[in-house]
């Protein structure tokens, strides 16, 4: 290949990537190595250690199927402190600032709100280097910080955090959402309609599958064999309201047929393990994130998955977890708010129940109506839940729409 015919080049700003197994660095990993399927020359700049959990070191340099992976040092400090956090996010996007200007012409790059200083990162970039933005909104701060109480709406860090939103949505090429709830949360901060796309991330299809229950060796290994399981799965973030659901569980202690299973990390992880020592449930039980190979396992132990949105939440975050839940063809069990997208998954498709936030005596009813459930009814909402991904929520689809996006074509 001549000079002139160079492949196109993608940079990707992400401070998680495989084999970190949360969630948006894995669908960073999957949109990249789609891209170099595609045939553009792909690097990553993302942290050399753990999000969750810091202790965890990768490889400095690596070629990931055929992305080429920098990770940087001092760019995770785990996610127990939030100055800790906010810290390790700013040490971060000052490197991705000076590895991405020393890195050479991309004609594209990505970016997406995860850490939120990314998006200086970006700009910068692209001031200097000219280079095309794809903004990847995953959530939105300073909105997610107000709703959590953290911040004012007229604090200095909310204001600079929206002049950057705005400045980024003024930039960007083309901004992509996850939901209809957060296009409508980023036209309010600007007019992005002839550029905004709207696509739900994928689930991690190449790491899933239905395990049967009677071979699932996930469920032998922790004794759940003729256990009727409610799990939740994947990041215990400070916005996620699972009081409701603990509360709610603590009655059903004696019941021998229930078991509460809390998989995964985060800050309120430390709720479930609380309430596990303070009731002495031996029907709750608590355990870190599985490995991304044993994912299919983990996630089929359920008999029903629950799936938590905050009611200040909807337009602000994604509860991606629904799509593995799905994938796996399981029903789902809502708490949070209707309407939200995960309510509209819910009632569009017939595959679970909804509980609102804070009416523990109807999260008891449902409960014990799950677990009494005719198992038949109960595949029939999991085929349905599988059925979706097939015909709206396939990898292959979503992934391939998104690289679209990234490529012009959409």
């Amino acid at each position: 290949m001549s000079r002139t015919e160079r492949k196109p080049r993608l940079l990707v700003l992400s401070q998680v990537y495989p084999p970190d197994p949360a969630s948006v660095g894995q669908h960073m990993g999957d949109a990249a190595e789609e891209m170099v399927r595609r045939g553009w020359d792909v690097k990553v700049l993302t942290s050399a250690r753990g999000y969750d959990d810091s202790s965890i070191r990768y490889e400095s340099h690596e070629d990931r199927n055929g992305v080429d992976v920098r990770r940087l040092p001092l760019s995770s400090f785990g996610k127990r402190h939030f100055l800790l956090r906010a810290l390790a996010a700013i040490l971060f996007m000052l490197q991705t600032i000076v590895r991405g200007l020393f890195a050479g012409k991309s004609d594209v790059l990505l970016v997406s709100t995860s850490p939120p200083m990314c998006i200086v990162a970006a700009l910068v970039i692209r001031m200097f280097r000219r280079t095309s933005i794809k903004f990847w909104v995953m959530d939105i701060n300073p909105d997610q910080l107000i709703a959590l109480g953290a911040i004012k709406p007229t604090s200095f860090s909310a204001r600079i955090m929206d002049f950057f939103n705005r400045w980024i949505l003024r930039k960007a090429d083309d901004v992509i959402v996850l939901d209809r709830f957060m296009g409508d949360s980023m036209m309010k901060k600007l007019d992005v309609r002839s550029k905004l796309h709207t696509m739900p991330p994928w689930p991690h299809e190449d790491h899933l599958e239905t395990v049967p229950r009677d071979e699932n060796p996930f469920r032998k290994e922790h004794g759940l064999q003729d256990k009727f399981v409610f799990m939740y799965s994947g990041n215990h973030a400070i916005g996620l309201p699972l009081k409701t659901f603990l509360d709610a569980a603590v009655t059903f202690k004696d019941d021998p047929k229930i078991v509460f299973l809390f998989v995964g990390g985060g800050v309120r992880k430390k709720e479930v393990e609380e309430a596990i020592a303070t009731h002495d449930l031996k029907n709750m039980i608590s355990l870190p994130y599985q490995p991304i190979e044993n994912l299919r396992y983990s996630l089929s132990t359920a008999d029903v998955h629950l799936v938590g949105v905050g009611d200040d939440m909807v337009g602000v975050v994604h509860p991606c977890k629904i799509y593995g839940a799905m994938a796996v063809g399981r029903p789902i069990l809502l708490l949070g708010p209707d309407p939200c997208h995960v309510s509209d998954l819910v009632h569009q498709n017939n595959i679970g129940w909804h509980i609102g936030i804070g009416d523990y005596e109807k999260a008891k009813h449902v409960i014990r109506e799950i677990a009494d459930t005719p198992r038949p009814e109960l595949d029939a909402m999991g085929e349905r839940s599988l059925q979706a991904v097939r015909d709206q929520l396939s990898k292959d689809r979503l992934c391939g729409m998104f690289c679209d996006v990234l490529e012009g074509k959409a």
